[in-house]
């Protein structure tokens, strides 16, 4: 499925990070990351709580704006040689400057000169500025403002939304109702993280901030009215199949709701999440998909169209991306 071309839409720049790059970071750093690796050098975590303390272990270690450039790089020629044409990534200022707007436009001005030259060779790639949820909605205040004051409403420039990621255990998505107002004033796309650990009442609630997307949003399957509600909506969801396999929430892909929803008419996409943290790529999530349901590139092209049609990019960027899904 290498061969096939694609769009991702729900992918966390630092999640991304190859174990590699990671372990070549450190080195340079004199940083210990003693328990972040198995003997084979992959991210090693025994459950959901210890999966966190890994990646923040791992992930420690990009702090630079240099740091930040590099990991685009890697990580957008990862993309490109999975078949991506168009990647969104995840990225937060509380990580790249601590929520500091002048610090941010630092990290902000590396990153883009990379994705810059990436769209030179054809990978383009958009960020969606992310509050970290169990941060609370004071911090993230200080992020929407971020996205605000460098993000692009006419969805020409790298910044062009606004997200919410973080434990979906602490609070609701209304306690940051004011970073969604703020980011719709500027005219960004908006997207929520819901539906994956938190149930269907976690998508209705992130519906109420005025999305066109969801991130992962899969437990709405287990309420038949909100799964008619997404359809009648045409709100996308950004699935992450393999990461949910991968972190328990489904105990393999047939019993995965992807199908389920797609044939409800619900608008499904399919992203990586943190592919190295999950042992996979975007080419082996087709490959599953192509075994669990026997999708094949019809099914695959009405999903990048999906997601074509729901990116937060520029007019002309959409235009060809649906012509290379035509």
């Amino acid at each position: 499925m290498k061969n096939l071309k694609k769009i991702e839409l729900h992918l966390h720049l630092e999640g991304a990070a190859p174990p590699g790059f990671i372990r070549g970071l450190a080195a340079e750093k004199g940083a210990d990351l003693t328990g972040v690796f198995d003997a084979r050098g992959h991210y090693a975590y025994r459950d959901f709580d210890d999966f966190l303390r890994v990646y923040e272990a791992a992930t420690s270690v990009i702090a630079t704006p240099e740091d930040y450039a590099r990991l685009l790089g890697e990580v957008l020629q990862n993309c490109a040689e999975e078949g991506a044409i168009y990647v969104e990534f995840f990225v937060s200022p509380e990580f790249c400057g601590g929520g500091d707007l002048s610090a941010w436009r630092d990290y902000l001005a590396a990153m883009e000169a990379t994705a810059k030259s990436m769209a030179a060779q054809g990978i383009d790639s958009r960020a969606i500025v992310t509050p970290i949820r169990h941060f609370g909605p004071d911090r993230a205040r200080k992020s929407a403002i971020c996205a605000a004051e460098t993000g692009s409403s006419d969805g020409a420039g790298w910044v062009t939304g606004l997200g919410l990621a973080g434990d979906e255990a602490v609070g609701k998505p209304q306690d940051f109702a004011w970073c969604f107002d703020c980011a719709r004033e500027a005219g960004l796309g908006l997207t929520c993280h819901a539906g994956e650990w938190g149930g269907p009442q976690s998508v209705r609630d992130a519906l109420s901030l005025g999305i066109t997307r969801v991130g992962h949003g899969v437990r709405a399957i287990e309420d038949a009215e909100l799964v008619r509600e997404l359809a009648h909506r045409g709100t996308v969801l950004e699935v992450c199949p393999g990461s949910n396999v991968a972190l328990g929430l489904y105990p393999d892909w047939p019993s995965h709701p992807i199908a389920r929803l797609a044939d409800a008419g619900v608008r499904v996409t399919v992203s990586t999440d943190d592919p190295p943290f999950f042992h996979t790529t975007l080419g082996r999530e087709y490959d599953r998909l192509a075994d669990a349901f026997g999708w094949a590139e019809a099914e695959f092209a009405a999903l990048n169209r999906n997601a074509a049609e729901a990116a937060f990019c520029d007019k002309t960027t959409r235009e060809r991306l649906l012509a290379a899904f035509a």
